[in-house]
């Protein structure tokens, strides 16, 4: 009876944390066991037809086979967002948004799982962005990208962070802390790039390939190293001019 008690305890956990509801759970799963692998054009054309009935959808969305959604109902996607192969949404609770003309490269995941209740969860992705491939976006706490910004590969930006005060418990006991994460309209972020929970990103800023950025970025600078600093004021100066560096992404 112990062993019965302790699969259906597993079995409600696993659920609550695939779909909003059981129901949920068996329409978005049957839809993507039946079209999620459909390859080609013919694939695109039927989940961007029959994907409606789990997500919002501003009209026409490519999705390529192999794109795994959860939660889908907290999902928002505007018109001409592209998913590319392998990307993994999970939009639990507070949901995930991407404006039109957004772009999710290959293997990018976008993952909100906010399960302790935090106020400010959530993926907001404004438009004409471009999230790179195999990107890592954690939203615990909130992250806001604008307009126009562009992400290379593997990229992280991780919007939550754990609490290690106490060195007499186990660090996995004692929370964590989630602040949110802005990355403002026209950025531009180098491969491998790090951004940390409570940093804002500003506008028409570029961050180097590989930093690590842990304070805020100013608008219309760049960044590099580990920790990041600014080693340049983008002005409007041709990028040949005397005292430039190079950026390499």
């Amino acid at each position: 009876m112990l062993e019965r008690s302790s699969v259906g305890a597993s079995t409600k956990l696993y659920l609550s944390r695939q779909a909003s509801s059981f129901w949920r759970y068996l329409l978005e799963q049957t839809l993507m066991a039946l079209l999620g692998w459909v390859p080609t054009l013919l694939g695109i054309g039927l989940r961007a037809l029959c994907y409606k009935l789990m997500m919002r959808m501003d009209g026409f969305v490519a999705i390529e086979n192999g794109v795994r959604l959860r939660f889908a109902d907290n999902i928002h996607l505007g018109r001409g967002v592209y998913l590319d192969q392998g990307v993994y949404l999970h939009a639990c609770p507070r949901g995930i948004e991407i404006g039109e003309g957004t772009l999710v490269m290959a293997n990018a995941i976008l993952h909100v799982y906010n399960f302790r209740n935090l106020p400010h969860s959530g993926i907001v992705i404004g438009r004409n962005a471009l999230i790179g491939e195999a990107n890592v976006i954690r939203g615990q706490g909130g992250v806001t990208i604008g307009d126009n910004v562009y992400t290379a590969p593997l990229v992280q930006i991780l919007a939550v962070e754990h609490v290690y005060d106490d060195p007499s418990r186990p660090i996995s006991e004692q929370g964590i802390m989630a602040e949110g994460i802005v990355i403002e309209d026209d950025a531009w972020i180098g491969a491998g790039a790090i951004i940390t929970d409570g940093v804002r990103v500003g506008k028409g800023s570029v961050v180097g390939a590989g930093a690590v950025v842990t304070r805020d970025v100013p608008p219309h600078s760049v960044v590099m190293g580990v920790p990041a600093r600014v080693v340049k004021e983008i002005t409007g100066a041709p990028q040949g001019a005397a005292g430039a560096r190079k950026v390499y992404f």
